[in-house]
């Protein structure tokens, strides 16, 4: 199951009246673009893709309906184009092209094309606000929770970050790039329905505040969930609710600490429990948690044994934009290819169709960007085909299936590139057929 197609509107204007334009000027070119980043965030020393399964339902499904088309008539900025752009073009429009892309969950860098498209230039053009949107959030999320699930250290990450999501299309796709990257469960239960993903879930606070006894408020969760129950015991006094649940001979399955120093109170609960006999009563905690917090209390041998992880996830609060780009590398003129370059200061890219290679043994060592026809010996090429004529050539891998490749990618890299504060930069090097079509590029400028 899938979420719903977006709709062919969901794009910026300037896609739209480009469309036009390139309609009134008989432009049908074959356009090749890249989809890439930059720069990393604050931070960050890598990428985790995700996202191309709802990019690929996208480019499947996109359509303009009637209704759609008789409402662009009414849109000034169109009232220029032609009356065969209504009524013809539109109506037949389909995504016709060939994508490569690296698999989600595979780690990318700086510069380096996470999906390349090649189709009629009209066609590759709209498709590019909608496939910035889809595959940067999810990287974005994926990336940020990899490095949640890495500082865990082994012990599970479950994401509750769905209310504090930009909206509850963007809270489900959060839970699905947040699993895929490692967390072994998800609060969402939509995400959990849509992508079979393991749900999880304690109880509010309004659930014990309901009761006129914290202790009746335990008594009757457990009463209809059992010992699978998970009893949330911060409301009032977290020491005391962990010794009511002794006293009472109470065995939930687990307990949330969601407030304080919780260390020193995961501590003490610990040993109440353990003098009380529930030696498997886990403890879990929450409370605007992210890796760095998660580090801390993993360094101090808190006898935590989970971590429920919303806003730095859902929300990715410290760099929430990745700033991905679209760039158009590539065009055909009278059955010739011709690299395209842009010369901006500080936004300059390189030409033509790409590959990038991973280099090493065990344990990666470098990535090659090169062009797509080059040999890299040693090398394991990350990008693939994944659709031709419009139509997808696999099936979307289930999301857990993904995350142990995604875990195994991460593995590969150096430890100082993995570690939540580390300082290794991973080197990523141009060809050298890159490089000198990049001059070629520049000098046919004048720059």
């Amino acid at each position: 199951m899938s979420l719903p197609v977006p709709s062919a509107l969901a794009t910026d204007l300037y896609q739209l009246t480009m469309m036009a334009g390139y309609e009134a000027a008989g432009q049908s070119a074959t356009s090749t673009f890249e989809l890439f980043v930059r720069e990393l965030p604050s931070g960050r020393r890598y990428l985790m893709a995700a996202g191309l399964a709802q990019a690929l339902d996208y480019l499947e499904g996109l359509r303009f309906t009637p209704g759609e088309i008789a409402w662009l008539r009414t849109v000034p900025a169109l009232a220029a184009a032609s009356v065969r752009f209504f009524d013809e073009v539109l109506p037949a429009f389909r995504f016709t092209g060939e994508v490569w892309a690296m698999d989600e969950g595979e780690i990318a860098f700086p510069h380096e094309p996470l999906v390349r498209v090649t189709a009629p230039v009209m066609e590759a053009q709209i498709v590019e606000t909608a496939l910035l949107a889809i595959l940067t959030f999810q990287t974005s999320v994926a990336s940020k929770a990899s490095r949640v699930v890495s500082a865990a250290a082994g012990r599970m990450v479950a994401e509750f970050g769905s209310r504090r999501a930009h909206g509850l299309e963007a809270a489900c796709l959060a839970a699905r790039a947040a699993c895929l990257a490692g967390c072994s469960a998800t609060s969402n239960v939509e995400a959990g329905r849509l992508f079979d993903l393991p749900l999880t879930g304690t109880m509010a606070h309004s659930w014990v505040m309901a009761f006129d006894d914290e202790i009746e408020a335990f008594r009757s969760y457990m009463g209809l969930f059992g010992e699978r129950s998970t009893l949330l015991i911060d409301t009032y006094d977290t020491v005391k609710a962990a010794e009511k649940i002794v006293a009472s001979g109470l065995r939930p399955s687990a307990v949330r600490l969601d407030s304080g120093d919780l260390g020193s109170l995961s501590r003490a609960v610990r040993a109440i429990f353990d003098a009380g006999a529930l030696l498997e009563t886990r403890i879990l905690v929450s409370g605007d948690l992210d890796e760095h917090r998660v580090a801390a209390l993993v360094a101090d041998r808190a006898p935590i044994d989970g971590f429920g992880v919303g806003t730095s996830i859902s929300a990715v609060s410290d760099a929430p934009a990745l700033g991905g780009v679209y760039k158009l590398v590539e065009t055909v003129h009278h059955g010739h290819a011709v690299p395209t370059v842009k010369l901006s200061s500080g936004k300059r890219t390189y030409p033509g169709r790409k590959q990038v290679w991973r280099i090493g043994s065990g344990t990666a060592e470098r990535d090659v960007i090169g062009l797509e026809h080059e040999s890299v010996r040693e090398g394991r090429p990350l990008l693939s085909c994944v659709m031709r004529q419009g139509k997808g050539l696999r099936a979307a891998s289930p999301v857990m299936e993904m995350s142990f490749r995604a875990r195994a990618r991460l593995a590969e890299l150096p430890v100082g590139v993995t570690s939540i504060d580390g300082d290794g930069k991973y080197p990523v090097v141009i060809s050298p057929a890159l490089d000198s079509l990049a001059r070629d590029a520049v000098r046919a400028h004048g720059a």
